[in-house]
């Protein structure tokens, strides 16, 4: 069923003047979207992203329908790469874990399908497709898992990292208050060569970690938002060989449209909001940002 919200769409923004990649996308969720009128679709929202300067893009399936979808978008839409993963929170649903977390919402009910035939699935998928190019996302989120959740959580992660090694892709690393637990697994088992922290929200320690290893990271809305300074200062640290944007859409949108609907479209003000505060120019900012998706990604 098509959902609303209470604000639309917000209005394009002023296209970038070089082409850039939205490296995290949700595209499957995004088109379920109906506000002010514009009901798009997938051609839709990919041409308005194009029209302001977002023309590619990485579609993230992280549960079992959402893999089936990006599957089959990434063939038929030359826009498109994929990234396929069970989500850490799906995992605990696989596992049939049932406990109420810390954010103190009741458990949503377990799946019939087993944590590792849905992983099964992942490698399915990824393995059959040359389109597929990351493993993503898994990770930790110590916000939404109890002990026992937190447990399965971190086998799940383990498997889609040593998935991503074997298969020779990219990783995309969701971490919800668990930094210092997604680095000890990181460290324990050996990170893949392109490892990148999606929508990153640690500070400029966490930051500095990750350059060091080679780690990239990955800078979605709130990084525009006020209260977030320690994000911006994190955001200096990071070198452009390192450094990817996103939109996480339809989640974190930039501000000043925080709570409205988020698509690839709206990416351009994240990246301004990065060359300002790097204070590099914008068209600097962005060609590195692609030269960077493409080291990480491969062509489109």
């Amino acid at each position: 069923m098509a959902r609303t919200r209470e604000k639309g769409w917000p209005a394009p923004p002023e296209p970038l003047p070089v082409a850039v990649v939205d490296n995290h996308t949700h595209l499957d969720t995004v088109v379920t979207w109906r506000a002010d009128g514009w009901e798009p679709d997938l051609d839709a929202h990919l041409e308005r992203a194009a029209s302001v300067g977002v023309p590619r893009m990485v579609q993230v399936g992280c549960d079992l329908d959402a893999i089936t979808w990006t599957d089959e978008a990434v063939r038929t839409h030359e826009q498109l790469l994929g990234a396929v993963a069970i989500h850490p929170n799906e995992a605990v649903r696989h596992a049939g874990v049932l406990e109420t977390a810390p954010d103190g919402l009741e458990p949503e009910p377990a799946h019939e399908v087993s944590l590792p035939d849905a992983i099964a699935r992942v490698e399915e998928a990824a393995r059959g497709n040359s389109r597929i190019r990351a493993i993503g996302e898994t990770g930790l989120d110590h916000f939404r898992a109890g002990p026992r959740g937190r447990a399965v959580q971190r086998e799940a992660f383990r498997a889609h990292i040593a998935l991503a090694k074997e298969l020779g892709l990219a990783l995309q690393i969701h971490d919800r208050d668990a930094h210092d637990e997604v680095v000890e697994v990181l460290l324990a088992d050996g990170a893949p060569d392109r490892t990148v922290f999606h929508c990153f929200s640690g500070d400029a320690e966490l930051a500095r970690l990750a350059v060091s290893h080679g780690w990239y990271l990955s800078f979605a809305g709130p990084v525009s938002f006020g209260a977030n300074d320690a994000l911006r200062e994190a955001l200096r640290e990071v070198p452009p060989s390192l450094l990817l944007v996103e939109t996480d859409a339809p989640y974190l949108t930039v501000h000043p449209f925080r709570g409205r609907p988020n698509a690839p479209y709206l990416l351009p003000g994240t990246v301004r909001t990065v060359a300002d505060v790097t204070g590099r120019p914008l068209a600097d900012v962005c060609a590195a940002l692609a030269s960077t998706s493409e080291a990480v990604y491969g062509s489109w």
